[in-house]
């Protein structure tokens, strides 16, 4: 497929974060961009606002005139559109080049030097990280990110000139095997998505087919406590990294006073005093693998140590709303058992004798049924846990699972409720709330402007 031939380029999904990324993408190439969503959000109106056409009804009539030409329109879906889709089988049935967005993502990418963060949990923080210390950096980079990232208030960076992609590698559907990285970071291998994989085994299978694609010449960075075992072509070299040991690793760490300072160490060289810009735990792991990853394609010593502390993180990853004395509300993607122990054990870490309320979604039926045990467990480090009904994303609900499953799972000591979403805000402002955090990939996030008012109230009073 030659992209310079394409006029125009559709959408069947077209608020997704990875495929706001294209969008924008087709958007500063010149084609005509349109597309198709569910809801309207605040992305998608966005969107229409930088120049795509978007449209929240699934009607084939809806669809521009010029997005019908067969000829010359590129047609990108996502894995979570189904398959009885009106749009979808308009364009199937019309012969048109129809491709999932990691397809086109890896053609974009094929002749540059990709950069790819791949893993369970970390990968977006870690990717939109390392693009940020590039992107400041003489090097500069292109980047395909998994969340908006704060700095630039968006998830696609451009350089006409830097050789290098920054791209987000993301493991569902098996997308990131359609990517040949130039280097690749693998964050975590916790098993997700046995929806599509099945077992353990088969996905840990996926990663090392991963592995395989990474080019000659280029490098594998894997943190330490990984259970898979990567399967490198002849001339790629392997390191390792994590807090505390491997090829890239920390020494000295500071955690008080809101601040995280360490050092780090590499084969090669050291930076000392690294100030994170998000100062929590989880992202000592994530700061060391953007910098191994930045170091690795050149970005200089002073660069990486001056942009490391301006970096104010990722919408919905580690997000505070608020944050004073008393009390703090923050939102955070985190929608697996792994996920929701670290995000948890880091505000432990920074509140030791508050009160934490934990507000969790779970997100597909799929995923509670292979995992409420470990989501009661990993819950159960909040003192306060409010839990809503699963939100469906793709899936239809199964017989038998709910959120009840991890309800009756949490441990005695936790104080505990189960709730319709539109109930959280009533429990906002009738319970006891010191920190609060809203856990899930869900759309519990609409209500934030909701809890940040309620909570705001709640606390001038006092």
């Amino acid at each position: 497929m030659n992209l310079n031939e394409v006029f125009s380029v559709y959408f069947v999904g077209a608020g997704g974060i990875g495929m706001s990324a294209l969008i924008r993408y087709f958007l500063s190439q010149g084609k005509i961009v349109a597309g198709y969503d569910r809801t309207a959000t605040p992305l998608t109106q966005k969107l229409i606002e930088e120049g795509a056409q978007i449209h929240y009804e699934d009607d084939v009539n809806l669809i521009p005139a010029c997005c019908k030409q067969e000829s010359h329109t590129l047609v990108i879906y996502t894995p979570a559109i189904p398959d009885d889709h009106k749009e979808l089988t308009f364009f199937r049935k019309g012969n048109f080049n129809i491709q999932k967005r990691a397809q086109v993502l890896g053609l974009i990418t094929r002749n540059s030097k990709g950069l790819c963060v791949a893993g369970t949990h970390g990968k977006t923080t870690t990717s939109t990280m390392a693009a940020h210390l590039l992107h400041q950096s003489s090097v500069k980079c292109t980047a395909f990110l998994g969340g908006i990232s704060k700095n630039y208030e968006s998830n696609l960076l451009l350089s006409q000139t830097s050789p290098y992609t920054v791209i987000e590698a993301d493991e569902f559907d098996r997308s990131f095997h359609h990517l040949t990285p130039w280097i690749s970071v693998i964050t975590s291998t916790d098993p997700d998505h046995l929806d599509i994989y099945g077992t353990k085994e088969a996905y840990l299978e996926s990663f090392r087919h991963y592995t395989t694609l990474i080019q000659p010449g280029g490098a594998l960075i894997l943190h330490t406590n990984l259970e898979m075992k990567p399967d490198v072509q002849p001339g790629v070299k392997v390191y390792t990294y994590s807090r505390h040991e491997g090829d890239f690793h920390a020494e000295n760490i500071c955690i008080g006073d809101g601040e995280i300072i360490f050092d780090f160490v590499a084969p090669d060289t050291r930076i000392d005093n690294i100030q994170l810009g998000v100062p929590v735990s989880v992202n000592i792991d994530n700061g060391i693998a953007a910098m191994a990853l930045a170091h690795l394609a050149g970005a200089t010593n002073e660069e990486i140590a001056q942009t490391m502390q301006s970096f104010k993180g990722v919408d919905r990853r580690f997000d505070f709303r608020l944050k004073t004395a008393q009390y703090a509300l923050l939102s955070d993607y985190a929608h697996h058992p792994a996920e929701i122990m670290q995000s948890l054990r880091s505000m432990r870490q920074l509140y030791k004798d508050r009160k934490l309320t934990a507000i969790f979604q779970p997100h597909l039926y799929t995923r509670t049924r292979d995992f409420y045990r470990e989501f009661a467990e990993s819950l159960s480090l909040a003192d306060e846990v409010i839990l809503t009904e699963i939100y469906p994303a793709r899936e239809l609900p199964i017989e038998g699972v709910s959120s009840q499953l991890i309800y009756d799972n949490l441990k005695p000591n936790v104080e505990k409720t189960l709730c319709r979403k539109e109930e959280v805000a009533a429990l906002l402002q009738r319970n006891k709330t010191e920190i609060v955090i809203i856990l899930g990939a869900g759309d519990l996030d609409n209500y934030m402007p909701l809890f940040e008012r309620i909570l705001k109230e709640k606390h001038s009073k006092h």
